[in-house]
């Protein structure tokens, strides 16, 4: 055991936490491939578990790696990963996977995986917010110069993932403009932030759409889910949410058991969107509202890693982290429990993805890096 803790180094609540997520999904993932394994390889569940462990497994050895560098180093390769990942989101826009009128994907040649570039983008945005944060929170004597030195990358990310994903855009900007009142940015900068990329997003919508540019048919899809969302129209969206209730309802506190689940057949999208209702129905709500305490527990981690940290970015960057995966979870769970509207957000480390587990776990392994030095320096 002592050579283990040796090993991996950094908060030990936190690998705790990331190992039990990846234990719920490899079980859970396992359960809920059965019909997509019935229609894509006759039934062959074990070809989807091995991939999905490899996966989970590269993710675990990226953490693992992750977290054996100092944190400081992403602080010089900041501004290296964000223009990086924007290469990457102007690639997909223009040769990307299309499916349902948005690109998200770049097929990696070879090794049939799909590379989701707004994952990349979001950590290279979320680095380079915390970067420009700590060289000029304290100096910011307009909203321009705010946007300029400190915001400008937040924007632009968000604006190039906008056409394809507008649940992952305005995840990104609302953790963005929450780390910037931490940091200490005034509120009225914040309030204007808003107010101008509101008009603004609404004006190049507005434009392309009217032009016709087929990046924009996404607009309607939108609109339509939220319109269904609130009218409780019967449609495609709503049915998820509809059967993603019946998974809950159907799993009681205690679950019905695994393999027992009966909406992995009807359930779209059972081992990534809506595996939380899934994992209810077999398991419970009690294993639901655990799965939940762990995500509230990784937050409350980070914001202690981030009270303890030395450096501005290392506790600007702990609690980003927090936010980013916490956020996201709990849409993802809002959705399946039906109070949002669908939105596609996968469960971090849960869902069945690749990329998505990937840049989940090589945020893990970051958090580990900015706290496997506080133990000795508290010592």
């Amino acid at each position: 055991m002592k050579n283990i803790t040796q090993k991996l180094q950094g908060d030990l609540i936190v690998w705790m936490v990331a190992g039990l997520l990846a234990l719920v999904s490899i079980i859970s993932v396992y359960s809920a491939i059965a019909a997509l394994a019935y229609h894509k390889f006759g039934g062959n569940t074990e070809r989807f578990l091995f991939k999905h462990v490899l996966l989970l497994g590269i993710g675990f050895c990226i953490m693992y790696w992750t977290h054996k560098l100092p944190y400081t180093v992403f602080a010089r390769l900041a501004k290296f990963i964000f223009w990086t990942s924007m290469l990457g989101l102007v690639l997909t826009f223009l040769f990307g996977v299309s499916l349902n009128d948005a690109k998200r994907w770049i097929q990696i040649p070879g090794v049939g995986l799909s590379f989701q570039t707004s994952d990349f983008a979001k950590v290279g945005a979320l680095l380079l917010l915390c970067r420009n944060l700590v060289k000029h929170a304290d100096n910011l004597p307009t909203v321009q110069a705010f946007w300029q030195q400190v915001f400008f990358p937040v924007f632009l990310a968000a604006a190039l993932i906008l056409p394809a994903n507008f649940s992952t855009a305005a995840l990104l900007f609302i953790n963005a403009l929450i780390l910037c009142w931490i940091a200490g940015v005034r509120w009225l900068y914040l309030l204007k932030t808003v107010v101008y990329t509101a008009l603004s997003a609404f004006v190049l919508i507005a434009s392309l759409s009217f032009m016709n540019i087929k990046a924009f048919k996404r607009l309607s899809t939108w609109q339509n889910r939220v319109e269904n969302f609130v009218n409780k129209e019967n449609t495609q969206q709503n049915y998820q949410i509809q059967e993603a209730k019946t998974a809950i309802w159907h799993g009681g506190f205690f679950g019905q058991g695994p393999g027992k689940g009966h909406t992995r057949y009807t359930l779209p999208h059972p081992y990534s969107d809506m595996i939380y209702a899934f994992i209810i129905e077999e398991y419970g709500t009690a294993t639901g509202l655990f799965i939940l305490l762990l995500y509230l527990i990784l937050f409350s981690r980070a914001y202690q890693i981030a009270q303890k940290a030395e450096k501005n970015f290392g506790k600007l960057l702990a609690i980003g982290i927090g936010l980013s995966i916490a956020l996201q979870a709990f849409i993802n769970i809002a959705v399946s429990v039906g109070i949002f509207p669908t939105t596609g957000q996968p469960l971090p480390l849960v869902s069945m993805g690749g990329t998505s587990s990937w840049f989940t776990c090589f945020l893990f392994g970051v958090l580990l890096s900015i706290s496997k030095g506080l133990a000795k320096n508290h010592e």
